[in-house]
């Protein structure tokens, strides 16, 4: 919905709000006509129900509202003597509209000084959990997000097995555009496998999919710059979930699809081109910070009598993904940095090390020029590609035939306009255009491990209102292939994932940190009862 249906729909809220609690209202010593006031209504209610008024706060706030909205007819219910088992489930099963027949029809006083703690262990363990799951949510959606790597497409920036802390306010907080949803779960429901939001995927025009909020974000203090790694929404997900193949296409609202991570290469107004591998923005080689690592493919031929223990080195270096001989007297690596590439060259037995490079063209490369099935474009593959304009909001371009494929997705389903192709004419919105115009920024992200990532040079480019947030801190990297206590890497522990040179592990500073936590609550406790 826009933000004037929005708007509507709330008006209309709160004129149901106002109808079904006005006598409640004047009983509880206020007037009948406060209670169909936008937001004042709330703060009102907040003092009748003897809750702090900074909860009004929190019944506009996505995802929080749908907490707190029940919690608050149960309080309403409570402020005027009905609190039995009967009365509350009744006014859940409603959905608050057993307000209505409380309103009409019964006589009942307003309790002005109820007692808020619960009379039952039940009802303590419920309140408690509410409140956590409340600022639990408000941190995962507004602050820091956990988030586990799932891919080697950064390796050897972010290893599989990762577990991070994703920063929701660099980049500007985005609040939740899908309104009814599970807090704290993406796209499903654990263990039931079912989706965790109501919306349509099959039907556009649903009453379900018209409840979505529009796109808007908190001021950041960070742009996002090149080689900033960045989780995003995939923009191409058109999965049942993240970790199932679909049987056929799922349209899913822009919060709820895949995260992915990668490192953006490309930010809006540059021209990218890639040369053998090697990415160049606005016709200089990016140069990558110390830490990123990129690998590529290598062939590498050996001379056949030697004896190479190729598992040792492998495992030495890191390798996770493909290798192995594809002849008798050549070693295929999927994966290798440059630095693992030299070191091959030095080992007897070697006599060839060639990095793999795609010289095109190559199927499936971004933008598919026959509407969705894989092609070839401009003889381009993902080492030898471009250039091509990272759009930039308020940005205008020519478009033509030639043109058209790059910005397709971009004018019909990223900004929602009506494009239409007739012959060699363009129209969008009905009319013929032969420019556009873009309404946000777009973004170009690529995966280091550039041989094994599915990224912008397949699915193209990622709208603004995709970015997710900024990972900051590694707090446990966990190695799937190891034994014992080997599984935990912990020269990763507690490391930042930015920042000039190598990574530092701070582990060994928060244990220290933690043991005075310890020791000074030891001798304080002693204090206490001495004092006593």
């Amino acid at each position: 919905m826009s933000i004037y249906q929005w708007f509507v729909f709330l008006l209309i809220l709160q004129l149901i709000h106002g109808l079904g609690t006005w006598k409640l209202y004047e009983k509880a010593g206020r007037k009948s006509w406060e209670a169909f006031i936008p937001v004042y209504n709330s703060i009102v209610l907040m003092k009748i129900i003897n809750r702090p008024t900074w909860w009004t706060l929190l019944l506009f706030i996505p995802i929080i509202n749908l907490i707190m909205i029940p919690v608050i007819w149960v309080e309403t219910m409570r402020s005027f003597g009905k609190n039995s088992t009967v009365d509350t489930w009744l006014t859940l099963f409603t959905f608050g509209f057993y307000i209505y027949y409380v309103n009409y029809t019964q006589d009942v006083t307003h309790i002005k000084d109820r007692n808020l703690v619960a009379t039952t262990k039940v009802g303590d363990t419920v309140s408690s959990l509410l409140f956590a799951v409340v600022v639990a949510t408000l941190v995962h959606t507004y602050v820091m997000q956990p988030y586990t790597i799932p891919s080697s497409s950064l390796e050897k920036s972010l290893l599989i097995g990762d577990f991070l802390f994703v920063s929701k306010f660099h980049y500007g907080a985005r609040i939740p555009m899908t309104a009814v949803a599970a807090p704290m779960v993406h796209d499903t429901l654990p263990f039931i496998n079912t989706k965790s939001y109501l919306y349509d995927d099959n039907n556009a025009t649903s009453w379900k999919n018209k409840l979505q909020f529009p796109y808007f974000r908190f001021p950041g203090f960070q742009d996002i710059k090149n080689n900033d790694i960045v989780v995003f929404n995939w923009p191409r997900d058109t999965l049942f979930n993240m970790y199932k193949n679909a049987d056929r296409r799922y349209d899913k609202p822009i919060d709820k699809k895949t995260n992915y991570v990668k490192r953006c290469v490309g930010i809006p107004g540059d021209s990218l081109q890639i040369k053998d591998g090697i990415v160049y923005i606005n016709g200089k080689e990016l140069i990558l910070p110390e830490r990123a690592k990129p690998q590529y493919s290598y062939k590498i031929a050996v001379d056949g009598k030697t004896q190479i223990d190729l598992e040792y080195l492998l495992k030495d270096m890191q390798v996770t993904d493909p290798a192995g001989m594809i002849a008798p007297d050549t070693l295929f690596v999927q994966c290798l940095t440059f630095a693992n590439a030299e070191r091959f060259k030095n080992i007897p037995g070697v006599t060839s090390v060639k990095r793999v490079i795609n010289k095109g063209p190559e199927d499936g490369v971004f933008p598919d020029m026959k509407d969705g099935k894989p092609s070839v474009t401009n003889n381009w593959s993902g080492d030898n590609y471009g250039p091509i304009y990272i759009p930039q909001e308020g940005k205008t371009v020519a478009l033509n035939k030639q043109s058209l494929p790059f910005y397709k997705i971009i004018i019909s389903e990223y900004e929602k306009n009506d494009l239409k192709v007739v012959g060699d004419d363009i129209y969008i919105n009905g009319e013929k255009a032969t420019t556009y115009t873009f309404k946000q920024n777009y973004y170009w992200m690529m995966g280091d491990n550039r041989h094994n990532s599915l990224d912008a040079r397949y699915f193209g480019y990622t709208p603004e209102d995709h970015i997710v947030g900024k990972p900051v801190f590694l707090w446990m990297s966990w190695d799937g292939h190891a034994k014992g206590f080997n599984k935990i890497r912990w020269e990763r522990l507690f490391t930042t994932v930015n920042g000039e040179g190598q990574p530092q592990s701070y582990f060994k500073y928060f244990l220290g940190l933690l043991a005075l936590y310890f020791v000074g609550e030891y001798f304080w406790k002693k204090r206490k009862e001495k004092q006593e």
